[in-house]
């Protein structure tokens, strides 16, 4: 029998106020049920945020410091069950055990990071323009916070998520992925465990389209935190903005690496196969174009499918695989989809392409790792995000060719150049349209001290990592003292 799980309201745990629960599948196993969660609908997203009100009154008014503590305490506890919490991760999420264990690690660090800002949530003073009076700002927490979790990096995110709205003084309703809840009930219990007051951070499970619709229009929900889709954060915005909230989004991407004619070849090959494929290409900075220099495409391509090809496909546990199963059906029909329309399109599949059958790929949904070269930038398989393990190979005249057809993209989240010019490697961070850049590397591995977003259809400004995490979740206010003892004002003229 499967473990029933609860939400988390108030400080207990409690099932769905109408009893019903839906099941989380392993991915790796289609025939393992992990747990059974509960469905919730508004009814219990209105306590959840009853609770976080009801809260919000003693936890905005405990120094920024003492909530450091608890985050403290809370990264101390996720390093003693960094194992523990990697072998639920891999088996909710389909991941291998090490990539999980670097999820627990980003975590980890993001609560120490946040921990540490409970001693730096500082304002600025500055002189008056008038005679005896003191001028300064002071930063104050927004309110309940509703955060909309993807499923790919359920504990990263959480962390990445709830440490800054928590030292900043908010207090939070978090909603899991349908597809990866399991990881958000570790998350909570270690909270819960390092002394977090009851009701500053509630725990709901269930569904998009009524859970995650009843967070972002509640009235009470000051702030949304959405990392998903962009066609979802579209209706997240809409739903905040009419009623005047703020939002935070990260959305999708079709990150590109360009690959110059002085390009370390088998540097640029292992980077952008590792992009490309690393948790089969479900995360929102993977590599899903390269645009190489045409004096040196043949030779890239050759190595680039030499090292695709030695790949590993196979099950989460199994931690030599390279390649793990999609999280889901729908998603394996996406995927296929895209590469369908791609070959109908003209565009050559270099390799990979199908699905992958028999043994243990009938267990879980696998798509081979796919190359497809295509004649163009703005054709469908080269500009919209796949979120699977399909790579669009593209030919540049020259530098300046290469950056147009990067950003020809909506999307513009991250962006690598592989080069040893230094000239068009920081011309690069000026021309590339995306929020984060990289030199020589893959187009993901952003660190928790710093800011991480994307631009255009990637986002819409905010940051939500690093010191910019804090004006996210945080509000100023600008103060005045006057000590002159008469009254007086910038905007008053006196006259002789």
């Amino acid at each position: 029998m499967a473990e029933r799980f609860k939400n988390y309201i108030g400080g207990e745990w409690l099932d769905a106020t109408t009893g019903q629960t839906f099941e989380n599948i392993n991915p790796s196993n289609m025939e393992e049920v992990i747990g059974r969660f509960p469905r919730s609908t508004k009814e219990d997203v209105d306590m959840a945020v009853k609770a976080a009100l009801d809260a919000l009154k003693g936890w905005k008014t405990t120094p920024p410091p003492e909530r450091g503590e608890i985050l403290y305490r809370a990264a101390r506890l996720l390093e003693e069950r960094k194992d523990e919490l990697a072998a639920v991760i891999s088996r909710e999420n389909g991941k291998t055990r090490g990539s999980c264990i670097g999820e627990v690690q980003s975590a980890l660090d993001m609560a120490n990071y946040m921990a540490g800002e409970g001693r730096r949530m500082f304002g600025r003073t500055t002189h008056s323009g008038l005679r005896k009076r003191f001028a300064m700002t002071k930063r104050y927490p927004i309110g309940v916070v509703g955060i909309i979790l993807p499923f790919n990096f359920p504990m990263a995110l959480s962390g990445w998520r709830v440490f800054p709205a928590l030292i900043c003084g908010n207090t939070v309703v978090l909603k899991s992925d349908e597809y990866s809840p399991q990881t958000t009930v570790h998350f909570v219990r270690i909270l819960e465990e390092a002394g977090l007051p009851k009701g500053a951070v509630n725990l709901v499970h269930g569904f998009g389209g009524e859970v995650g619709e009843a967070i972002t229009t509640h009235p009470d929900m000051a702030l949304v935190s959405f990392t998903g889709s962009t066609a979802t954060g579209r209706r997240v915005a809409e739903n905040c903005v009419r009623r005047g909230a703020r939002v935070s989004l990260e959305l999708g991407g079709k990150n590109g690496v360009v690959v110059m004619d002085d390009a370390d070849l088998e540097l640029a090959a292992d980077g952008v196969v590792c992009g490309a494929f690393s948790v089969s290409g479900q995360r929102c900075t993977a590599t899903g174009r390269v645009i190489v220099h045409r004096d040196v495409y043949d030779r890239f391509l050759a190595i680039l499918v030499e090292k695709t090809s030695s790949l590993k496909a196979g099950p989460a546990e199994d931690d030599g695989s390279d390649v793990t199963p999609l999280i889901n059906k729908p998603q394996l029909q996406r995927v296929l989809g895209f590469i369908e329309r791609a070959r109908a399109d003209g565009c050559r599949i270099v390799t990979g392409g199908r699905q992958l059958t028999g043994g243990v790929y009938d267990r879980g949904y696998y798509v081979e790792p796919t190359i497809i070269e295509c004649d163009g930038p703005t054709k469908e398989i080269a500009r919209e995000e796949v979120f699977g393990p399909v790579l669009t190979v593209l030919t540049a005249e020259d530098y300046d060719d290469a950056v147009r057809m990067l950003n020809v993209s909506p999307y513009g989240l991250s962006a690598s150049i592989f080069t040893r010019d230094v000239t068009e490697a920081f011309k690069f961070f000026d021309d590339a349209e995306a929020g984060v850049c990289y030199i020589n590397a893959p187009t993901f591995g952003s660190e928790p001290h710093m800011p991480f977003g994307g631009l255009k259809d990637s986002g819409q400004g905010y940051r939500e990592v690093g010191w910019a995490a804090i004006e996210t979740y945080s509000e100023l206010k600008t103060l005045y003292v006057d000590y002159s003892e008469k009254i007086q004002n910038v905007q008053f003229v006196e006259e002789d």
